[in-house]
């Protein structure tokens, strides 16, 4: 293979990192499943797209004097590759390392004769690649396209990483943007930028996007760790959403928003030229981008049509909930004990449940962006609002016991009482008898 053969080779693997619309999730998602299907480790891939920017195509060339090892004379690659074969169909998840020691400890290769990457690409060129044999596993399939036939069937979610904003004494702070799209017309239901990408970045845009645009049928999002949580799992179920989530590091599913995710990207090349400082003004000008121009331009997933035109002409109704389910879907829960001042202890504040309800445990409902009040169950009664616990000059009046535990007023002590009797019924003897008194009398049995 000559140098620029092998130049070639290098640039077709890092061809797809050069796009500057990825985010960082995706580029590494990205890196690791370009490394393991050509056979070349991560830093291997970081080290050519280093030499490509600084040198372009030339720098990816070998130094001079650079030989492929298979072309050695002495090694049969073709030979050894039929062999290859042989063990990855005995075991189609068998790494290239593994099946190189099998053939060294076998006798059928010198011990270091064939490289990793070498074997790898032989493998690739017959079909016969990890990525190309997973495709015929049971746990792994060919990634294709999909739509739906109508909005609302399915909103998929991501969040990618964003520009940087000022943050105060001369410092930067990125925000991050979280997406929600109808898969079967590209329309954006909500997409917004935040300062942080917790549970609660979703849980707003979710609501917002639920609010303006109805209860989609089902959710897609990836595995992190601020989809997999316990809130989001209550409120899809409270509004009858069906959850869907993608195996780690197989992102395959999102290529909808994944495609838009890069088509937002110039988008945001044209926003830091206006110079935004915060992320309100981020916001304003992505409501105005999407608004006027991307769901206005023809989308080639709608056939040419717009996003706009494709979500507002489906004849599909959305489904909208009162706002008070709504409401109550977008709560979140946890369990507390009232402690015997009759409070709870919540985000490190202490909240007035009563002292009818010292001991027992409670359940709390309370919104992230509101925890000056939390709602308070305890068993069957009624729920009710507990507010922060305000700490005054004195320790306030004291609580009556509430009428159906009061009784009446005692006319005596029923103990004393009882302890008279006892002693009527058995009475002491007058007399007090003592050892010392037979002693001076001298009896023997003393």
């Amino acid at each position: 293979m000559t140098a620029v053969e092998a130049a070639t080779e290098r640039f077709n693997l890092i061809a797809p990192l050069l796009d500057d619309g990825l985010d960082k999730g995706r580029r590494y998602d990205l890196t690791r499943e370009i490394a393991e299907r050509g056979g070349v480790s991560e830093r291997t891939l970081r080290r050519h797209i280093s030499a490509w920017k600084e040198g372009g195509f030339e720098a990816l060339k070998p130094k001079q004097g650079w030989e492929r090892p298979d072309n050695r004379s002495n090694v049969d690659f073709d030979s050894i590759a039929q062999a290859a074969i042989g063990l990855r169909r005995e075991s189609p998840s068998r790494s290239v390392a593994d099946i190189i020691k099998i053939l060294e400890l076998e006798g059928a290769i010198e011990p270091g004769s064939v490289a990793r990457s070498t074997l790898q690409r032989h493998l690739a060129a017959k079909g016969y690649a990890s990525s190309q044999m997973r495709m015929y596993t049971s746990k792994g399939a060919a990634a294709r396209r999909f739509k739906k036939e109508h909005r609302s069937q399915l909103w998929v979610s991501d969040i990618k990483y964003g520009p940087f904003v000022p943050a105060g004494n001369g410092r930067k702070k990125q925000i991050y943007l979280v997406v929600w799209l109808d898969n079967a017309t590209r329309f954006i239901v909500c997409a917004r930028f935040y300062t942080d990408q917790t549970v609660n970045s979703i849980e707003d845009s979710l609501y917002r996007a639920v609010q303006k645009f109805g209860v989609p049928e089902k959710i897609f999002v990836d595995n992190g760790k601020q989809y997999r949580s316990k809130w989001l799992s209550q409120a899809c179920a409270k509004l009858g959403i069906k959850l869907l989530t993608s195996r780690p590091y197989h992102p395959e599913g999102k290529g909808s928003v994944e495609r838009f995710n890069r088509t937002v990207s110039k988008f945001i090349s044209e926003a830091v030229l206006m110079k935004p400082v915060n992320v309100s003004e981020y916001n304003e000008l992505l409501s105005l981008w999407l608004d006027k121009y991307y769901h206005e331009s023809p989308h080639a997933g709608n056939g040419g049509i717009s996003p706009g035109a494709a979500f507002g002409t489906d004849k599909q109704p959305l489904k909208f909930v009162s706002a008070n389910k709504l409401k109550d879907a977008f709560m979140h829960t946890e369990s507390r004990k009232v402690d015997k001042t009759g409070c709870v202890s919540f985000c490190g504040s202490l909240y007035e449940a009563g002292i009818a309800h010292v001991g027992r445990k409670v359940e709390i409902r309370f919104s992230p962006t509101w925890t000056d009040e939390i709602e308070v169950i305890s068993g069957q009664s009624e729920p009710f609002i507990a507010k922060k616990l305000v700490i005054g000059t004195n320790c306030g009046t004291r609580q009556e016991l509430p009428d159906h535990m009061k009784a009446t007023a005692p006319e005596t002590s029923r103990l004393l009482t009882a302890l008279k009797k006892t002693r009527e019924a058995c009475p002491a003897s007058e007399t007090a008898t003592t050892f010392k008194a037979f002693w001076e009398e001298g009896h023997d049995n003393v």
